[in-house]
C-alpha cells in the first residue's frame, strides 16, 4: 500500500518498532483489525473489543503471513516484527491519516443526525457520473470504520466520500482530522443521541467540528431547511451553500409532486441558476433533501446539470434503508437498519404514500435519554394521525408507540414483547396486498422480520 512502510507506520503512530531492522522498509499489503481477514504481508492492528482481547489472535495472524502487528501490549522478544503503541485505536487513525494524505483525491465528508448513509449513496450516485468514486461501505462511519474505508482507497479513485457518525463530544475531530475533507456536508441537526449531547445545539457544536478540518478552499454544504444549519454563517472564510425546499437556498427544489412508492418528481435549481426536471426514484420527502445535497456536491465538483440529473435518477437504495421490496403478495418498506423519532416519522410519511392497507411494524428506538417514552408515544400518535391502518409495536419501549397509536379512531394496534412473538402471530395480522413498513433500532435485529415477510403468501 502506498507509503505504508513499517518505518513510516511506526513514525505516524508514534510507536516503537521491535524486530528485524531490515524489514522496516517493507510495505504493508493491507491493514485490518479483524484477524480473520489477515492475508500475506498485511498489517494487523490489535484493537480490543468490549469482551475480546484482540492480542490473543496475534499468533494466528502471524501464521497467516502478517508482515507486522501493532500492539498496545509489550510482546517482549518475538520472531516477528511489531510496533508498540500507547493506544491501538489511536494508532489506527494515525495510520489512516498517513495513507489518506498519500493520495491527491477530493474528499467529501458527510455528517448529520439522520440520513447520512442515504445522502452518501445519493451523492455517490451523482458524483460517479463524472469521477471514479470510493465511498464508505454501509455505515462504517466510526473510529474503526472510517480508517478501514480509507485503507480501501487506491490510486484510481478521484473522489472519496466519507460518512462520519459520532455520539459523544470530541469524536468528530478524531474522525475529521483523518478525513481532511475538501467538501463538508451536514444533513441536519436532529435529536439522535440526545442522551449524550443533551441539546440540539450541542449536536450542532459537535457535528460542525468537521469544518475545522476542511482543507483551504473547500466547500460547506448545509441543509437550509434545518433551523439551526440555515443560520450558520461563514466558517474559515467560507460561506455555506444551502440546499432545501425554499427559494432562499442556493440549491432548491420546486414543483414537488409525490409519485407514491415510485418516488418524487420535482424541479431542481442549481446554484448557478440552471434548473432541470427529474424523478427521484426513491419515495419520501427526505429523499428530495438527499437529491439536493447530491446536486449541490455535484455542482461544487463541476458536474453539468445533465450529469447531476442522471446521477439522481440512477440512485438505488441499500437493504434496510428505505428499500422497497415487492414480493407479489406484499409491498415491504425495509427501513430496519436503525431508527430514531425523526427517521421513523419520515418512514411513516413514505408508508402514507402507499396505495392500499398500511401496516407499520415498529420496534424500540435507542439512545433517546430521559424522554425516551414520550418520544415513542409521539411516534405512535404520528402514525395514527397519518392514517396508518395497523401499528405493531415490538419491545418494551415500543409499547408506548402502540398505546399512543391506539387512541386513533381507526388504527388497529398490536403489541409484542419480543420479535419472535410477532413472527408467531404475523399471519393473523398481515394480509395479502398490504404495504408493510419495518423499522427499529439496529439492536432489535429486524432484518429477520423482513426475510419472513418476503416469504409471506
Amino acid at each position: 500500500m502506498k507509503n505504508l512502510t513499517l518505518e513510516n507506520i511506526a513514525k505516524a503512530c508514534h510507536g516503537t518498532y521491535h524486530g528485524d531492522e531490515s524489514k522496516k522498509s517493507r510495505e504493508a499489503a493491507g491493514v485490518v483489525i479483524d484477524s480473520r481477514k489477515v492475508e500475506k504481508d498485511y498489517l494487523f492492528v490489535a484493537i480490543d473489543g468490549e469482551n475480546v482481547n484482540a492480542h490473543k489472535f496475534i499468533p494466528d495472524t502471524i501464521e497467516k503471513g502478517a508482515l507486522c502487528v501493532v500492539s498496545h501490549e509489550d510482546l517482549g522478544d518475538t520472531d516477528f516484527p511489531y510496533i508498540l503503541v500507547e493506544s491501538t485505536g489511536q494508532a489506527l487513525l494515525d495510520i489512516a491519516k498517513l495513507y489518506r494524505d498519500s493520495f491527491d483525491v477530493t474528499v467529501v465528508g458527510i455528517t448529520g443526525s439522520v440520513g447520512k448513509t442515504s445522502t452518501k449513496e445519493m451523492i455517490a450516485s451523482v458524483v460517479s457520473q463524472k469521477y471514479k468514486v470510493h465511498k464508505t461501505l454501509g455505515n462504517f462511519n466510526n473510529e474503526w470504520g472510517l480508517p478501514i474505508t480509507i485503507f480501501e482507497m487506491d490510486e484510481s479513485h478521484e473522489v472519496v466520500i466519507l460518512e462520519m457518525g459520532v455520539n459523544h463530544f470530541g469524536e468528530m475531530r478524531r474522525l475529521s482530522s483523518v478525513a481532511s475533507p475538501d467538501i463538508c456536508v451536514i444533513t441536519n441537526i436532529g435529536i439522535a443521541h440526545l442522551e449524550f449531547f443533551k441539546t440540539r445545539e450541542g449536536i450542532l457544536q459537535e457535528k460542525s467540528q468537521m469544518i475545522q478540518d476542511m482543507k483551504n478552499g473547500g466547500s460547506i454544504i448545509l441543509n437550509g431547511d434545518d433551523d439551526l444549519l440555515s443560520k450558520m454563517g461563514p466558517v474559515k472564510g467560507v460561506t455555506p451553500v444551502l440546499f432545501g425546499t425554499n427559494e432562499d437556498c442556493q440549491c432548491y427544489a420546486s414543483g414537488i409532486v409525490p409519485m407514491g412508492l415510485k418516488g418524487t418528481a420535482c424541479t431542481i435549481h442549481l446554484p448557478d441558476g440552471e434548473a432541470f426536471d427529474c424523478l427521484i426514484p426513491t419515495p419520501g420527502a427526505h429523499m428530495v433533501s438527499n437529491a439536493l445535497a447530491g446536486a449541490a456536491v455535484g455542482a461544487a465538483l463541476g458536474l453539468t446539470a445533465d450529469e447531476i440529473k442522471a446521477g439522481i435518477e440512477a440512485h438505488t437504495t441499500l437493504p434496510g434503508r428505505n428499500n422497497i421490496i415487492s414480493t407479489g403478495s406484499l409491498m415491504i418498506l425495509d427501513d430496519c437498519y436503525n431508527a430514531n423519532p425523526v427517521s421513523t416519522k419520515a418512514a411513516i410519511d413514505v408508508l402514507d404514500m402507499a396505495i392500499g392497507r398500511k401496516v407499520a411494524v415498529l420496534g424500540n428506538m435507542g439512545e433517546l435519554g430521559n424522554n425516551e417514552k414520550e418520544l415513542h408515544r409521539e411516534v405512535g400518535e404520528y402514525a395514527a394521525k397519518h392514517g396508518i391502518d395497523v401499528v405493531c409495536g415490538i419491545g418494551d419501549l415500543a409499547k408506548e408507540i402502540t398505546e399512543s397509536a391506539a387512541k386513533g379512531a381507526s388504527t388497529e394496534t398490536h403489541w409484542f414483547a419480543a420479535k419472535q412473538d410477532f413472527l408467531a402471530e404475523m399471519h393473523h395480522i398481515i394480509k395479502e396486498g398490504d404495504n408493510v413498513l419495518v423499522k427499529a433500532s439496529h439492536g432489535m435485529q429486524f432484518p429477520e422480520i423482513v426475510e419472513q415477510l418476503k416469504k409471506f403468501s
